[in-house]
């Protein structure tokens, strides 16, 4: 299981996610994105039809249309109706219910620093569980960290 921390320092999550929905789906796989806030749900949702003309995410919120059959499904907390075997923590906030997955991305910016760090040294310890701390440099690249 691996677990990548996305640390959001220059770009901001609506340019990070559609890339990682694009990398899972371009593997084959399927991804689960939790956001528990309900404006911040709306805001993907709007954001993965949007931010692109060249590409498209097929996806829906929970519940909206046949959540098994989706590519990417966004929900308020950890349950893949979708099948997915990838999850994206969009909000800042860890849930180990993320280990039953194949991999895990912690997404959150300096708000959500401190948390993250105690859920980095959380998972140290676990076996099967493979950390990647990612971080944005100077000109917006991601450099691994740890």
């Amino acid at each position: 299981m691996q677990v990548d921390f996305y640390h959001l320092t220059i770009r901001p999550l609506e340019q990070v996610l559609p890339r990682i929905c694009e990398q899972v789906l371009g593997s084959g796989n399927r991804l689960l994105i939790v956001a528990a806030p309900d404006d911040l749900r709306a805001s993907i949702d709007r954001l993965l039809w949007t931010y692109s003309a060249e590409a498209f995410l097929p996806h829906a919120q929970v519940g909206a249309s046949m959540d098994a059959d989706q590519p990417i499904l966004l929900a308020p907390d950890v349950n893949a109706a979708n099948r997915a075997r990838h999850v994206a923590l969009a909000d800042g906030e860890w849930r180990d219910a993320a280990l039953d997955f194949d991999r895990a991305f912690h997404l959150f910016d300096e708000d959500r620093l401190a948390p993250a760090r105690l859920a980095w040294k959380a998972l140290g310890g676990r076996d099967g569980v493979e950390r990647r701390y990612w971080k944005q440099n100077d000109a917006g690249r991601w450099e691994q960290a740890g």
